[in-house]
């Protein structure tokens, strides 16, 4: 698949309208562009103003960076016309995700605070601390804790402030459902899969790879319609990954969340999403002797969202939660592998590709564990063990 803009038109573009939007909001004051920090979807840079330090984001048409620069929004003069009227839109990703995060801190959320969104550019204060990521992998023990810390937070999204904002301005884009079923139906979807891996893997583990995707796809799109739903929507976090909550007081203390991305969803999303990103950090870089424990605080984890259900909830919550922890897998590895090489991924991200064959051998056996059907409490436990052997490997 050929791409129809390279990394440094594209850093030099967003870095221009990203200076151009920090001196339209803060006139006359001093602004120093600093490193960009690398990510597969928006382009987020370090820069100060007047002094002060902030993150910016841009966002180019509210999709990946992969995406634009494989040509999914058309041609790159196409994408740079367009985003003139896209970055003052209301309804823009950025403006959105600025609109949350405020109503967020009025919730009683612990957030990145705003510190301006315009032209197509959202500023942050940074947050300093170790993430959930990092201190799960630095004490594997307390994972199950943590987890479960990161998630009680979370309960002041039902409140109505927060509520009104997520069904007014919701970021439906990112979740996890919405995203697997806009890049695997139809013929775009193959499409997708046929270029799969071209810039970042070698030919034969390039067909392996294809082969085994395209499986795991075919059986999550039949698992997903197979599975009822579990109880009314509720409002998620949406964009849960472990390296968005930050604990700049330690541990013990209440976490902090950047990028939102609220929505209306199942119950079992966001712990899915925590689910799948941990386990994806654990096989692609494995620590030396916290992988049991790891894999015990994520079942205690699990086990404390079932205690109040009963079992015939708990054990649809269970086969929800695997089925959509897969989908999250299946979403992020393939953009991973979609990336143009110019594109620079996250460190986090080239391990992964380069444990590929190992991920795809974990997403084979679990889908195939799910289209068995076994009792959910049974495929939960095996899943984990198959978690075990590909974290080993």
């Amino acid at each position: 698949m050929t791409t129809v803009v390279d990394a440094t038109t594209l850093s030099d573009f967003c870095s221009g309208q990203i200076h151009d939007a920090a001196s339209s909001l803060w006139p006359g004051e001093e602004i120093v562009l600093g490193a960009h920090a690398p990510s597969v979807t928006g382009y987020v840079q370090h820069i100060e103003v007047g002094g002060r330090p902030l993150f910016a984001k841009h966002s180019l048409l509210g999709v990946s960076l992969v995406s634009v620069m494989r040509g999914s929004c058309g041609s790159w003069e196409k994408v740079a016309a367009e985003q003139a009227a896209y970055a003052v839109a209301p309804a823009s990703l950025l403006q959105r995700e600025a609109a949350q995060l405020d109503a967020l801190a009025v919730g009683g959320l612990a957030v990145a605070r705003a510190a301006g969104c315009g032209g197509g550019v959202l500023f942050t204060e940074p947050v300093t601390g170790p993430t959930l990521a990092d201190l799960v992998f630095k004490s594997p023990e307390r994972t199950g804790e943590l987890l479960g810390r990161t998630l009680r937070a979370l309960e002041v999204l039902q409140r109505p402030v927060v509520a009104e904002q997520a069904d007014r301005a919701a970021i439906n884009e990112r979740g996890i459902d919405v995203t697997f079923r806009r890049k695997f139906n139809g013929i775009s979807g193959r499409a997708y899969l046929d270029h799969l891996g071209q810039a970042r893997l070698e030919k034969r583990t390039r067909h392996g790879v294809a082969i085994v995707v395209r499986q795991v796809i075919a059986r999550l799109l039949r698992l997903r319609l197979a599975t009822p739903a579990l109880g009314p929507a509720q409002v998620l976090y949406g964009d849960l990954k472990p390296e968005h909550v930050f604990f700049p007081d330690g541990p013990d203390e209440l976490p902090v969340f950047i990028d939102p991305g609220l929505q209306r969803g199942p119950a079992h999303a966001d712990a899915a999403k925590l689910v799948s990103r941990t386990v994806l950090s654990l096989i692609a870089a494995p620590p030396p002797d916290g992988t049991t424990a790891i894999l015990d605080g994520i079942a205690a984890f699990v086990q404390e969202q079932l205690r109040p259900m009963r079992r015939a909830s708990g054990g649809l919550y269970l086969r929800k939660l695997l089925v959509t922890w897969l989908m999250d897998t299946t979403n992020i590895t393939t953009t991973y592998l979609s990336a143009p090489v110019g594109l620079p991924l996250p460190e986090h991200a080239g391990a992964v590709v380069e444990r590929i064959e190992v991920v795809c051998t974990l997403l084979d056996r679990v889908s195939a564990l799910l289209m068995a059907d076994a009792e959910p409490a049974a495929s939960w436990r095996l899943a984990l063990s198959h978690v075990a052997k590909a974290a080993n490997r």
